[in-house]
């Protein structure tokens, strides 16, 4: 009979090493999070962001190879961007991006127009930017949220704009292989930004979500960073759409 051998999974704290991880976003939040966990697991990190001074907190913290203050959205910045990376490298994560809430009637057509840019424009020019960047079987891993399928006043944009990511990904997963294409779709996560949209009201909606979701607790950047290094690590998973909203979908779903 043929025998194989086994192989020791490695450490955590060894998972990802000689690995580099690029963060676009990665100064704040969810994209700062991923960093510090992908840094744990052994990883070299890049990061960009648009806050120069927090970038260079975040940079400090984990000693990150390279920074670039820059926005996102300015194509010929992110190709430079990318041209400019030193060698190879494995991972590519995209938390750049802020919601955008009106009603049809109250529509702001040029903050409509920019949120189109952060998501759908910012995907591909990320994905054709990186392509050739990303070593075969690295991860292109971009941010998403559920609210395609909890629709509702006032989310005309965001939940058009949060259908197609899924098709996107599909799509590009199937264009790029052997680079992997995933896509993570979040519900609320408590991170700085949630905390300056909703301003006063960030309390009442933490106790709220800890008093009805499903998990009881609120779900923070590290269960995000958490399952973007699953994506990044596991090679078997490409194409894929993953909610992330501590059943959150459950609950509008049964009406309580």
């Amino acid at each position: 009979m043929p025998t194989t051998s086994a192989v020791a999974p490695r450490p955590p704290e060894q998972q990802m090493l000689g690995q580099t991880v690029v963060v676009i976003g990665g100064s704040s939040g969810i994209g700062l999070e991923t960093a510090r966990q992908a840094r744990a697991a052994g990883a070299d990190v890049v990061l960009s962001g648009r806050n120069r001074e927090r970038l260079e907190r975040a940079a400090l913290e984990l000693n990150a190879v390279s920074t670039a203050a820059f926005d996102a959205t300015d194509a010929a910045r992110l190709e430079r961007f990318f041209e400019d990376l030193p060698a190879p490298i494995d991972h590519v994560m995209v938390t750049a991006g802020t919601p955008y809430y009106a009603r049809l009637a109250d529509i702001d057509f040029t903050n409509a127009r920019r949120n189109v840019d952060e998501h759908l424009w910012l995907t591909l020019q990320v994905a054709h930017a990186a392509a050739d960047r990303v070593r075969p079987a690295g991860t292109l891993l971009f941010m998403s949220s559920t609210l395609a399928r909890r629709p509702g006043v006032g989310l005309v944009i965001a939940a058009a704009v949060n259908a197609m990511m899924p098709a996107l990904t599909a799509a590009l997963a199937l264009e790029l292989a052997p680079v992997r294409v995933n896509l993570i779709a979040a519900g609320f996560v408590d991170t700085p930004l949630s905390a300056s949209l909703l301003g006063d009201r960030i309390e009442q909606r933490r106790t709220q979500l800890r008093a009805t979701l499903p998990i009881r607790r609120v779900v923070g950047p590290e269960d995000i960073a958490a399952l973007a290094l699953h994506l990044m690590t596991n090679t078997a998973v490409t194409g894929a759409t993953y909610d992330i909203d501590g059943g959150e979908q459950l609950i509008s779903n049964s009406g309580t």
